[in-house]
């Protein structure tokens, strides 16, 4: 990464029926990551989502 390149470092995660983790995407913001995972977790899936700082305890 250069200097030029955005900072990205919040986490959208996905976690499947299995229990298998997956990265959806990185957003500049939490509240922009938050709206994100809110507007999948509306959708009706199973799946369980949630916002991540990458740096934090756990990152997939």
């Amino acid at each position: 990464m250069n200097d030029s390149s955005p900072v990205l470092p919040w986490l959208v995660i996905r976690q499947d029926d299995n229990g298998n983790c997956y990265r959806v995407g990185r957003y500049a913001t939490e509240g922009e990551a938050q709206q994100i995972a809110d507007t999948l977790d509306v959708r009706g899936h199973k799946q369980l989502y949630w916002v991540e700082r990458i740096g934090g305890t756990t990152v997939y």
